[in-house]
């Protein structure tokens, strides 16, 4: 059975139809092109294939998309204020060297990306809490969490609030 369902992705509208058991990932994937949000596990353990639904972060991989009728999706390629500038974190992740292999790397600037729309200054123990679903095989977790730190800053400090020294910085 088909389900038809209207998903806002990166602020574009796709009116599809659907069947019950297709994935938003696999949507994403094979029928949007946006292969930047990773298929990995296919289990929901390893956070490659996160994405926000209204805001939030979700793993595509677990998330039918015919529950997703009207929800607003954000993908790794829709994080980007435009198409030839990057979003404070990724820029940060290039710069502390986070992006190792790569892999991962969709997952977490989605999931560092909803922590800092909602928090632009988060302490460690916030920034951990929040990438603890994101997996990493290369082990970049000091890169990610300095790159989280630095674009927090920079996204402050862009906003004209306060950039102060972190205290619990190790």
């Amino acid at each position: 059975m088909l389900h038809s369902v209207s998903l806002l992705v990166n602020g574009s509208r796709h009116d599809l139809a659907v069947a019950g058991h297709e994935s938003l990932l696999g949507v994403l994937r094979e029928r949007l092109g946006l292969t930047g949000t990773k298929l990995v596990c296919d289990r929901g353990e390893c956070g490659a294939c996160t994405v926000l639904l209204d805001g939030r972060p979700a793993y595509a991989c677990l998330t039918l998309a015919a529950a997703c009728d009207g929800v607003a999706v954000t993908t790794v390629e829709g994080l980007a204020p435009g198409h030839d500038t990057l979003h404070p974190l990724q820029d940060a992740f290039v710069r502390h060297d986070a992006v190792q292999c790569g892999f991962c790397t969709p997952g977490q600037l989605v999931a560092g990306a909803a922590l800092l729309a909602r928090n632009a200054d988060p302490s460690d123990a916030e920034i951990a809490e929040a990438m603890s679903g994101n997996l990493c095989r290369c082990g970049t977790y000091p890169k990610i969490v300095a790159a989280i730190r630095d674009a927090g800053s920079r996204m402050r400090a862009a906003a004209g609030g306060p950039v102060a020294a972190r205290t619990d910085v190790g």
